[in-house]
């Protein structure tokens, strides 16, 4: 059929909400699950915007920190309908899910010692760890392109592995390698293909190839210092709200830090949410990190919404309202911790937005962001590992000097589930949220049937 050559009908800024609140509701499969619903439906079906320019503003927000999807949608939305629609479109992109976690953060605390839960849970544990581990291979299969990548992913596994070198530091220290290897090593550093166009012509489309961008996209230092200024007032006008509550005024804080170094996307964050929110300040317990990210990954909106269980249990731990209100205080840890990790995305949309399309490209900008995305294939296969200790020997190992201890608190059905998930992660293409379910479905019949032999 030959692609039309009229451009379909304004969009209204209602039409658009409607279609933003839609998305937040079906938005599951991660970030490429999201980016094909959105290429699915806003460049083939509705022909809202071009595949060039819906490919270039996919550019735009990979070499951004945050979650890309979520990006991409204020992006779009902010294309459209300008900083209005920009905030719609990344608001409702992460609202339902939100309001489901802090649903789902209840009822695993209120009800996660229940036989039924707890039964579940052991299926769904193995499942994300194998769902980290694919994680890990996709990024690296697709980051690591020569010797030199390989070597600082492998440095950066050693070094948060070995010597428990923080997050932040390491993504510092990739990023100068990165600077370095661009200036004397380009063609080790040059970004390529990752999301290359694909040749596809749908029609004429609103914002088309050739469609000037708006007034409200293009750079000026006034508007860059004006909106920076505006988020730097919502940041610290929230951080003064919030001093009165220790504990929510430091989950501001820290999830702020978090949203700063989400390069690689939400597997790279992690860690350091890890390192944050289990071994520093103590808000939740390896297992509950585990079972954070499980609900993460079935439920629609980016993976890094786990923060918002974090912050949940976190605020639900520390009684901040008194014993009878513990409900409401999770819900207050969730709310902080989404606000304070999703509000950078915006400013750097909002603001640096047009100042990145002026720079990508360039390998002095990208040769850093290079350097950086294979050090976090280093750090998430760390992850994985760790998760798969807590996983396959739940309470430790005494002493693992010989063959004896190690086996005599393996969970061998956990290992079996775990590979049976990468298996069909990685050889049949099945999707994350199938996957999860099958595991907890095995888990659940596991633990019923177990007390029986």
């Amino acid at each position: 059929m030959t692609p039309p050559t009229s451009p379909p009908a304004p969009v209204s800024f209602g039409a658009s909400l409607a279609y933003w609140l839609k998305l937040g509701f079906i938005s599951f499969g991660g970030p490429a699950g999201q980016i094909a619903m959105m290429h699915l439906e806003l460049v083939e079906r509705r022909r809202w915007i071009s595949e060039q320019r819906f490919l270039h503003a996919l550019n735009y927000c990979m070499v951004l920190p945050g979650p890309e999807a979520q990006q991409l949608a204020t992006y779009i939305g902010w294309l459209m309908h300008g900083v209005k629609g920009g905030i719609a479109a990344g608001v409702l992109f992460v609202l339902p899910s939100l309001f489901i976690l802090i649903g789902l953060s209840w009822v695993y605390l209120a009800f996660g010692h229940l036989p039924a839960v707890a039964g579940l849970l052991y299926g769904i544990k193995p499942a994300v760890t194998a769902i980290v581990l694919f994680a890990a291979y996709r990024i690296g299969s697709r980051a690591l392109r020569n010797g030199v990548l390989w070597t600082i992913a492998a440095a950066a596994f050693v070094a948060i592995f070995a010597f428990d070198i923080p997050f932040p530091t390491i993504v510092l220290g990739a990023a100068v390698l990165g600077m370095i290897g661009g200036r004397y090593m380009p063609g080790k550093f040059s970004t390529g293909g990752g999301h290359g166009a694909s040749g596809q012509h749908y029609g004429a489309a609103l914002i088309d190839d050739d469609t000037p961008t708006p007034a409200h996209a293009r750079f000026s230092w006034t508007r860059l210092v004006t909106l920076l200024m505006v988020g730097l007032l919502l940041w610290g006008g929230a951080m003064l709200l919030l001093s009165g509550q220790t504990t929510l005024y430091t989950m501001g804080g820290f999830f702020t830090k978090a949203a700063l170094v989400t390069f690689g996307g939400a597997y790279a964050v992690l860690p350091y949410v890890f390192q944050g929110g289990v071994e520093h300040y103590q808000w939740l317990t390896a297992h509950q990190m585990i079972d954070g990210l499980a609900l993460g990954e079935t439920t629609p909106g980016p993976l890094i919404m786990v923060v918002a269980f974090v912050g949940f249990v976190g605020a639900w731990g520390q009684a901040m309202f008194g014993p009878n209100a513990l409900f409401w205080a999770g819900a207050a840890g969730a709310a902080v911790a989404t606000f304070f990790t999703f509000l950078p995305s915006f400013v750097f949309i909002f603001a640096g937005g047009p100042l990145i399309e002026r720079t990508h490209g360039d390998i002095k900008f990208t040769a850093p962001l290079t350097g950086i995305t294979a050090a976090v294939v280093g750090v998430i296969v760390n992850l994985a590992v760790f998760f798969a200790w807590h996983v396959l020997w739940p309470n430790g190992v005494a002493t693992p000097t010989h063959s004896a201890t190690l086996l005599a608190g393996f969970e061998w059905f956990s290992a079996l589930i775990g590979i049976a998930a990468f298996i069909a992660l990685f050889r049949y293409k099945i999707g994350v949220v199938p996957v999860i379910a099958a595991c907890a479905v095995a888990g659940l019949a596991y633990t019923l049937i177990k007390p029986l032999t």
